[in-house]
């Protein structure tokens, strides 16, 4: 194993022809895949790791200068994607923050991706003049205040919020558990990348087919937020809403969404309100 793999706890299982990356989001780990990989393995080389920062990563790994932009990410992906000799397009599953993440590393390197899956995957979470992300920039600053102060009880208030459930559900208590498992303070610096970054300037620049799912209640990201997507990238996309709540739907409604995951890794778009099979 190498020095990237090792530091990303990367993973490689099934052994199809083609490849798949699935990249988590804040507070999760690749652990937030579980529903989904037992149904990849037969058909599919799945990649999965862990977001540096994230609670099973080595927090002295974690450099707070080159993770102040959602920059530091993408080239750990590409170093992910180096050292394990990737160089055919893949399919990449990115969850919120990570769908983000793959959007701009498909715009520096798009033969690197034959399509993008973004699960709650939003370009901006404050609102702005004509655009609705969902927070405005006080709310963020209680966030960030209230991380600061006390980053357990922020969590414990968060989890149930993010996931849609109360605090016994399973979700949620393991939403709970990864939180609870990063460092206070590279959360705080986390959550401040990935809640203060805009990518509405280079969505017109991304080629790379982008297939968008989103629950119907996500009180992250507000369904607006999808069709603004849908409209501004430059290359093909569909949306489909999904009857879930939650920002983790993979996690908390895997009965629903696992099987939408699948149709959209599965085909390709042909129109926007038609899919076809892949190659």
């Amino acid at each position: 194993m190498g020095v990237v793999e090792e530091a990303h706890n990367v993973r490689v299982v099934g052994s199809g022809e083609r490849t798949i990356v699935l990249a988590h989001g804040f507070g999760t780990d690749q652990s937030v895949w579980k529903h989904l990989v037992p149904h990849l393995v037969n058909e599919y080389r799945v990649v999965l790791f862990d977001n540096m920062g994230s609670g099973p990563t080595n927090p002295d790994y974690f450099d707070f200068e080159r993770y102040a932009s959602l920059q530091g990410y993408v080239l750990d992906l590409f170093a992910i994607f180096e050292e394990l000799a990737i160089t055919s397009p893949v399919i990449y599953v990115g969850h919120s923050v990570s769908g983000a993440i793959g959007l701009i590393a498909s715009i520096h390197r798009p033969e690197l991706f034959s399509k993008i899956v973004l699960i709650s995957t939003s370009p901006r979470f404050i609102n702005d003049v004509d655009y609705y992300g969902g927070f405005d920039k006080e709310d963020l600053d209680q966030v960030f205040d209230a991380m600061n102060k006390n980053y357990k009880s922020w969590a414990s208030g968060w989890a149930p919020l993010c996931v849609g459930g109360d605090m016994e559900s399973v979700a949620v208590q393991e939403f709970s558990r990864t939180l609870f498992n990063i460092r206070p303070d590279i959360a705080l610096s986390v959550a401040q990348t990935v809640l203060h970054s805009d990518l509405r300037g280079i969505l017109g620049l991304v080629s790379v087919p982008c297939h968008i799912l989103q629950s119907t209640k996500d009180v992250s990201v507000p369904v607006v937020v999808s069709k603004y997507l849908h409209k501004h990238l430059g290359a093909e996309s569909i949306v489909e809403i999904m009857p879930s709540e939650g920002h983790l739907p993979q996690l908390s409604s895997p009965d629903i969404v696992i099987s939408v995951i699948l149709r959209h890794i599965r085909f390709d778009i042909l129109k926007p309100e038609t899919m076809k099979p892949s190659a």
